[in-house]
């Protein structure tokens, strides 16, 4: 979960977690909206403080933000004035039960919240959903790690020919749930960066799409985002 927010320390890390339940203590009964994501789908739902005892908070949550809570260990807090915080808020969990739709978090910090920033909704991919790389030497072959209007996380075996800055025709093979067809759509693309030292390599691309490619796109990611959905309601509690 730590993609999704910066750690801040404005004291020393002791002093901000008592600063944060002193807070807590006086705002028992209201509401917070908490904030996780499962596989880069946003799950934020309001939450209600029920108590404060020992450094630690319960909340009464939605149970699909318990399900995630227990996945990530951990669950953000946005900063809001219906609550008073003032800055936005980290707490790793403690006790979890998403039938009874009851979480304890505890070892509170100050973060700021990355994820805001993001301008096209991302989903994580399971399977191998491949893309071609085109180049003026070689066709490179990945698999689509997640995926964006915007652009996407693809691994490849070798970067050789992938340096930050450089374009290059890729065509992303999409499949369709409903018809089981696959789509293949191209476009232009930017390698903004290449991360990890061992194989496969994940390099981030940014797209540059013409309307139709990103109706082809914005389709797949409805698709996705329903089978995600669907996939954390059968989570067992």
């Amino acid at each position: 979960m730590q993609q999704y927010y910066e750690k801040v320390v404005r004291g020393t890390e002791r002093e901000d977690t008592l600063v944060i339940v002193q807070h807590l203590k006086d705002k028992v009964g209201k509401r917070f909206s908490l904030l996780n994501y499962y596989r880069e789908i946003p799950v934020s739902y309001d939450a209600k403080l029920l108590s404060v005892e020992n450094e630690m908070a319960e909340f009464e949550v939605h149970e699909y933000q318990a399900k995630v809570i227990r996945i990530e260990k951990k669950t953000l807090m946005f900063a809001q004035s219906a609550n008073g915080l003032l800055e936005d808020v980290c707490g790793e969990a403690f006790y979890v039960n998403s039938a009874k739709k009851r979480v304890i978090l505890c070892n509170f910090g100050y973060a700021r919240i990355q994820s805001n920033k993001r301008r096209f909704v991302r989903v994580r991919l399971d399977g191998g959903i491949q893309a071609d790389l085109i180049s003026e030497v070689d066709v490179l072959k990945g698999t689509v790690v997640d995926l964006s209007l915007g652009g996407a996380a693809i691994t490849f075996m070798s970067t050789e020919l992938l340096t930050p800055g450089s374009v290059h025709n890729l065509f992303l093979k999409l499949p369709d749930v409903s018809s089981g067809t696959i789509t293949e759509v191209g476009m232009t693309a930017t390698v903004v960066d290449v991360l990890g030292g061992e194989t496969p390599h994940t390099c981030i691309f940014e797209f540059h799409t013409e309307k139709h490619s990103q109706q082809q796109i914005a389709y797949y990611i409805n698709q996705r985002q329903v089978e995600i959905i669907k996939e954390l309601k059968e989570l067992k509690s």
